[in-house]
């Protein structure tokens, strides 16, 4: 069966996602991306991709995402960079650049709200991925050669971080079962398992679809 889903991953800090999505992508035989929106949302707009790097997946305060969000309503997408705020500018451009990925086919994209950014898309399936924190905390100290005590400190400042943007841009709850097609506990199946069974959960999807 030819595969033609989009599939986005939200996920914990430590869970293994950004492993999952592109193992996942490899195995379908198709395209991942993670941050690779940060370069395709820079040429677009025309910004540097280093500020896209320091806004990556953080909030904008109400005001601003109030103007961005009757912007993007109002239709003016067709040009959304010129004489706006850079915290719109990187707004849009990352949206617009996850919508034009879609376009192009199958593919998965990792973070960064994309489940949201495609809502409309009837082809989209929104994976989250998440772990127990002490398995994460073991996983993140060993791979950064850092200290349990601040691998704890960097996955729940990660995880905050993550969750304000989602919850901020979106209309659903960062991590909460409800807002995704499926959330798997990556520590009870492991990498090459969750990635097995998430192929399932996608190929029965298309199925039935």
């Amino acid at each position: 069966m030819e595969m033609n889903s989009i599939i986005t991953i939200g996920r914990e800090f430590g869970s293994g996602g950004r492993e999952i999505g592109e193992k996942l992508a490899e195995s379908f035989g198709i395209k991942c991306y993670d941050k690779e929106l940060l370069a395709a949302a820079a040429k677009e707009s025309g910004l540097c991709q280093e500020i896209f790097a320091v806004h990556d997946e953080r909030p904008t305060n109400s005001f601003l995402y109030s103007l961005v969000m009757n912007t993007y309503s109002l239709g003016y997408v067709s040009n959304p960079y010129i004489d706006m705020p850079l915290d719109q500018r990187v707004f849009l451009a990352q949206f617009d650049a996850i919508k034009k990925l879609a376009n192009q086919g199958p593919c998965v994209i990792v973070g960064r709200c994309a489940d949201y950014a495609l809502c409309d898309y009837p082809n989209c399936i929104s994976i989250f991925i998440h772990a127990p924190l002490e398995d994460r905390v073991k996983s993140i100290s060993a791979k950064n050669n850092i200290g349990e005590g601040a691998a704890k400190d960097l996955i729940l400042k990660t995880d905050k971080k993550r969750a304000s943007y989602y919850n901020f841009y979106s209309n659903k709850k960062w991590g909460v079962s409800s807002s995704y097609d499926l959330s798997v506990n990556s520590s009870v199946l492991g990498i090459n398992g969750t990635i097995e069974y998430i192929k399932k959960f996608v190929e029965m999807k298309e199925g039935r679809n």
